[in-house]
This record gives structure tokens, sequence and C-alpha cells, in this order.
């Protein structure tokens, strides 16, 4: 099976259409799939419904596809940093559904797992517990949670082998491996292709059986919040 496709275009061909689910990797704008998501603006797929952790910035990451009007609704665990987001909230264009962030990704490992549901302790006594199954494990309550199994998913990892071994780079790694196991077909863009037998196998962080299209391509690696310190006076 070739694994490996000439662009994001091309990757995502045949798996796009109007109201699914996208399982997304990033954490703000660290390895967020940044030409799959330009690819899928582009698409002009909408009614499109977002399990990612953030929604990126106005002009960079999802924020591009809110601003298109092409995403109905975000499953996340924080939403700032977009100004866009707030609004299209605020006016009731587009739903929100909180989870708190480890719940999120145990939500989608949970799903690429083939495990419906889990119970946690993890807000309990919220709003987020409103609507959910108690029960009680030991004296303490714990509330249930869904997996979540997306139509697609789209990952950024830093190096792929033509069968879909993965690494991801540092703190990149972050939502990408959950958000990967979670979809019925998963896209992968990397930056470095290489050759197969070529990775440590104690170094792959997802195996190719998740894996079924990459795309490599160059990547912006944007800041989210730059902070300097004032050069000191001499």
């Amino acid at each position: 099976m070739n694994k490996v496709y000439g662009s994001a275009a091309e990757a995502l061909d045949g798996l796009l259409r109007d109201g699914i689910l996208i399982a997304a990797g990033g954490f703000g704008l660290c390895g967020i799939p940044e030409l799959l998501l330009n690819a899928i603006r582009d698409n002009g797929a909408k009614d499109l419904t977002f399990a990612s952790n953030n929604a990126g910035v106005d002009d960079f990451g999802i924020g591009i596809l809110l601003q298109s009007k092409q995403v109905k609704k975000m499953m996340s665990s924080y939403v700032g940093e977009n100004a866009e987001f707030m609004r299209q909230y605020l006016s009731g264009e587009l739903e929100l559904e909180f989870n708190p962030q480890g719940t999120l990704a145990e939500r989608m490992r949970a799903g690429g797992c083939g495990i419906p549901g889990f119970y946690t302790k993890t807000g309990v006594g919220t709003v987020i517990a409103d609507g959910k199954e108690h029960k009680d494990f030991n004296g303490e309550t714990y509330i249930l949670e869904e997996g979540i199994f997306a139509d697609l998913s789209i990952v950024k990892a830093w190096k792929a082998d033509p069968t879909g071994n993965l690494v991801f780079r540092k703190t990149a790694r972050n939502f990408n491996p959950p958000a990967a196991m979670c979809g019925k077909v998963c896209v992968v863009e990397v930056e470095e292709i290489v050759e197969t037998g070529s990775l440590d196998p104690d170094s792959i962080h997802l195996p190719g059986i998740y894996v079924h299209r990459i795309v490599q391509g160059e990547h912006e690696k944007r800041i989210e919040q730059r902070t300097i310190r004032q050069k000191e006076a001499v």
C-alpha cells in the first residue's frame, strides 16, 4: 500500500464531506497540521465538527476555517487567543463542547483503543458533569465520558517512514498521537520522510498501523506568544 501522497489536497482526496467529525492534533500553534487545514479550507467542506485542544488563532490553524465559516462545532479544552471564535460563539453561530484537557486527550485515546466510554472524577460537581451518568467507586463519584470516534484524523509529525511509523519532535507530540488514533482514516503531514527501517523502533511514537496517508511539506512554525526581556542599561 502506498501511503505517500504528493500534496495535502491529494492526501485528503475523497475523505472530505460536509458534516464530518475531524480530530486534529496540536496545542496552541505547536504541532498543528497546518497544510492539511489549508487544504480543508480550499476544499470548502462545511458544517464540520473539530475535536481539538484549541482552535488556533484568527489567521492560522483551525482559525482559518472559522473565518471561512466551515466549522459548525468545536470540542475543545482551551478557546482563548481567537477573537473570531469568541465572536461566533457569543453570537450563537458556533457550538462549543468544553472538555477538561486530560479528558479530551483520554476521549481520543479511548476511541483509538475501541473503548466506548470511561469514568473520571474530573468535572464532578461542575457544569461539565451536567447530563452525564454518575457512578460511585469506593466511595468516590465519577462521571461517564464517551470515547471520540472521528471520521478523519489530521496530525503533524516530525518524521515518518513510508509505512507510516511516526516520530514527533518534543512538545509537538502533545495531542497528535491520541488524535491520530481515534480517526477512521488518519492523514499525517510531516517535515521529513525517511527510508523504511531507518527509524529506531524504540524511538517510534506512533506505529504505522494507525496511519493511512502521508504528505511531506514545508511548515511555518509560528510562535503564539513571544515573550522577550528588555535589555538592561549598561
